[in-house]
């Protein structure tokens, strides 16, 4: 089973990104080698999914301490450049904030700051991987065998450190030789499912099928889907999830066609301090995303355009959430951390 690595270190202490904005057609890594080459990289979503820019962001805080060593209030400057980028996916301030507390541990003790900075952004990221597989296994239990899974956008390996969330029981119970099969939605308007998730479980031997997002009612209706997996960049403390835009109509077709609909994220995704879904900041993305594609126009010059990346599915559609900790009802989801 093929698993892609989205991100690692190169050689000289920079950051190495698939860039994603490029698959399926091409599959090209990028070498960062400053903060604001990090920072520009997840605000593009070259590096996507909340895990996977946490994991950035903590690893780009390092460039701040390359060659050299850095100040407390560089790094801390490093922190909030790369916090700036991307609004809604809290594991990226989560990472954030354990990089500052890092720092000022670490300049309190006299350490080795660059040392410390790298050591901590290198243990997120392995966390990130052991958490993925806790999913994994969860879920496996959830989904079992035979089963045909409906995902919108991508949670898979890479949007996470290690086999991904939404992905992470696919690719269990496929490795464990199981039978399992994908329905993967579009994810319209930058196309996530078949760009990314296509592309992924076709590499990994997995049977995939690309549906666009407006056929996923139908097919839920249709009685041969087992269930929902979707991921999450933030999770409410009373269990609404903050996910792809598009995930909220998902949740609603899954209710009236009786088919469970299960989040998975790694605990770092739940946030405590945001009561409700009502209070997620949801990023409002360009134009030009939904007026066109890749150069080629999609609708009349200056027609007014609403792009945000997200949406919110209310926590009584949520069946259960995954978590590396184990699975939970929606209601009952901060009470663990």
């Amino acid at each position: 089973m093929t698993i892609p690595q989205p991100i690692d270190w190169t050689a000289n202490g920079g950051v190495r990104i698939l860039d994603q904005t490029l698959l399926p057609g091409e599959e090209r890594y990028l070498d960062l080698d400053t903060v604001d080459a990090v920072a520009e990289a997840i605000r593009t979503l070259r590096v996507r999914g909340a895990p996977l820019i946490g994991i950035a962001a903590a690893m780009g805080v390092t460039l701040a301490a390359r060659g050299r060593a850095p100040s407390l209030d560089e790094v801390c400057a490093a922190s909030k450049t790369l916090g700036a980028t991307r609004p809604t996916a809290v594991n990226l301030h989560w990472a954030l904030d354990r990089m500052e507390r890092r720092a000022g541990r670490a300049a309190t003790a006299g350490e080795n700051l660059a040392q410390a900075l790298r050591d901590e952004a290198t243990a997120i990221w392995e966390e990130d991987r052991a958490m993925c597989a806790r999913i994994g296994a969860a879920g496996a239990e959830l989904v079992g065998d035979d089963a045909l899974v409906l995902t919108h956008c991508n949670a898979g390996a890479l949007a996470t450190g290690g086999i991904g969330t939404a992905l992470a029981p696919i690719y269990t119970l496929h490795q464990a030789g199981k039978r399992v099969a994908v329905l993967a939605d579009e994810t319209r308007p930058l196309l996530q499912g078949s760009r990314l998730t296509a592309w992924e479980l076709s590499r990994a031997g997995v049977p995939v099928t690309v549906i666009t997002d407006n056929m996923a009612a139908s097919r839920l209706r249709r009685g041969d889907v087992k269930c929902v997996l979707v991921g999450a960049d933030r999770i409410a403390a009373n269990g609404d999830v903050a996910n792809k835009i598009g995930t909220y109509g998902v949740a609603l077709a899954a209710r009236a066609a009786g088919v469970p609909f299960y989040v998975a994220a790694p605990s770092s995704t739940i946030d405590p301090a945001t009561p409700t879904g009502a209070a997620i900041p949801i990023e409002e993305r360009s134009a030009g995303e939904v007026s066109g594609w890749r150069g080629h126009q999609a609708a009349p010059s200056g027609v007014a355009v609403w792009n945000p990346a997200f949406d919110v599915t209310p926590a009584e559609l949520v069946t259960a959430i995954i978590t590396d900790r184990g699975v939970v009802a929606p209601a009952d989801v901060a009470r663990g951390l």
